[in-house]
């Protein structure tokens, strides 16, 4: 392992963190909160940020730009994990504050998009630390590391490669790879582009500016950070949902879409399964869960019912986490389609969290071919998806990945059982779910109408720990308390 380096990219990482708390230290000086203080609590984060990354900077001076495989996949679980630690200063300096397990709960929550909050009410919190909030979603979304790999490659930086293809969100294709600078800018460009279209229909649709800020910030990043404690359903705005449902969606979709449509690439767009996939399960649950609401009377109107249902169902589909209703009201048979559309997220390579659409694509066609073979044991199946047919190997990590996703849920589980002995089943299986989905309202006491603010310190803990295992797909993060694939391989 070459610490050297690993230090250097992680300084830098932090004096762009650092960056990021002073630009939001300029609208709480702005906005003049002196009873919160929030312009002190920004300003010294900002200070210990930077100094802690001059410091890393400092002693991986001369270190090679050159990242493989091993520094790469190191970069990216600490850089989450220190990103994590120092974005929680802020809630523990502030006045009101968070305890440190809260305030690192509520900071991995944001980097993670998860959406979970420890805060028990938003609104006596300063505007300037709700921006800060916000803007954690806003670089999480589309990855931090991604921002830090465009950034590097305009400073002259190189094996940015491996970095980038380590970074969840920066999902490759074809033809891009060689280029990985025009890549990372030109999937900012683009998610510039959705933040800014989505604050501007916000503010023309009648919501005050600093709210239409955040909440762009929090919808393009599938994050669900609201500066209401009621979330969406505070502003009574159907064109206000319908708007927010549209940017949920572009937000959970593969952004290398938008790389190819821009690029005039359009037999990506035809090829493309995983989207048609997507926006039909999107569709059929959303039928189901409106004719459940219509059938068990749970909605004056159908309009309002299709309303509510296609909110709820993108919103948690797309791992947002924002909220309209209290679904957990809802029937069990909409509550299990909740949780379905939960587990599976959003698409490979977009800002939702979730084992993934194209992973669920995969299972299903090799179980058909698994029937197949069967009856027809000599028969060669390949499994395509694309058109590209995808290697047993493939297949194997696949499966491998959703056992291991079901082995964590489990023994999340039974942690939360141990931990919050007040819980029942479904309050406990809903917060590990709903984390390590990067969901953030899950079921029961930590349901759309709650919060984990009365969680204890270790349970904030354990969820931190999910939420970045779910950001990253577990193995990352996995791998760092492995010592032994650092000396082996």
């Amino acid at each position: 392992m070459d610490y050297r380096q690993l230090s250097r990219f992680l300084g830098s990482l932090l004096l762009m963190l650092a960056a990021a708390m002073l630009a939001c230290l300029v609208y709480a000086v702005y906005d003049q909160e002196p009873a919160f203080a929030a312009d002190r609590a920004l300003g010294f984060s900002a200070l210990i940020t930077a100094a802690a990354g001059g410091l890393l900077r400092w002693l991986g001076h001369g270190s090679s730009l050159e990242i493989l495989r091993r520094e790469a996949i190191a970069i990216v679980g600490l850089g989450w994990s220190l990103s994590t630690l120092f974005g929680a200063l802020p809630y523990m300096l502030s006045t009101p504050s968070l305890a440190p397990a809260a305030a690192i709960f509520e900071s991995a929550s944001g980097f993670t998009t998860t959406g979970a909050s420890a805060i028990a009410n938003l609104e006596i919190w300063p505007r300037g630390l709700l921006l800060w909030r916000a803007t954690t979603q806003w670089l999480g979304g589309m990855g931090i590391l991604v921002l830090f790999v465009a950034v590097l490659s305009m400073a002259g930086g190189g094996g940015t490669k491996s970095l980038f293809r380590r970074e969840s969100s920066g999902k490759l294709g074809e033809g891009f790879a060689a280029r990985m600078r025009d890549t990372a800018i030109r999937l900012w460009q683009i998610y510039l582009a959705l933040s800014l279209l989505c604050f501007t229909g916000l503010v023309v649709l009648g919501m005050p500016v600093f709210d239409a800020v955040c909440h762009a910030f929090a919808t393009v990043s599938t994050g669900g950070f609201s500066t209401q404690n009621s979330s969406i359903a505070y502003y009574h705005s159907p064109a206000i949902e319908w708007w927010i449902i549209l940017f949920m969606i572009l937000g959970a979709v593969s952004f290398m879409l938008y790389a190819w449509l821009i690029a005039r690439r359009w037999s990506k767009w035809q090829q493309d399964e995983e989207t048609r996939f997507y926006l039909g399960i999107l569709i059929a649950v959303t039928l189901a869960v409106t004719a459940s609401l219509i059938y068990n009377s749970q909605a004056p109107d159908t309009t309002t019912a299709l309303r509510n249902a296609a909110f709820q169902v993108v919103s948690i589909s797309t791992t947002t986490g924002f909220v309209t209703a209290d679904y957990d009201r809802w029937s069990n048979f909409s509550r299990i389609l909740i949780v379905a559309v939960m587990f599976i997220g959003g698409c490979a390579g977009s800002t939702a969290g979730g084992i993934k659409v194209s992973r669920f694509m995969v299972f299903f066609k090799n179980f058909a071919r698994q029937m197949i073979h069967a009856f027809r044991p000599n028969q060669v199946i390949p499994v395509r998806i694309n058109a590209v047919p995808l290697t047993d190997g493939y297949l194997a990590e696949v499966g491998f990945f959703l056992a291991l996703v079901g082995f964590i849920v489990a023994l999340g589980s039974l942690a939360m059982a141990a931990l919050e002995p007040s819980f029942d089943l479904v309050s406990g299986f809903g917060a590990v779910i709903a984390n390590l989905f990067n969901t953030g309202p899950g079921l029961g006491a930590v349901g759309p109408t709650c919060t984990y603010a009365g969680l204890s310190s270790p349970s904030h803990i354990l969820l931190s720990l999910l939420m970045v295992m779910g950001r990253l797909e577990i193995l990352v993060m996995l791998a760092l308390f492995v010592p032994a694939l650092w000396r082996r391989y």
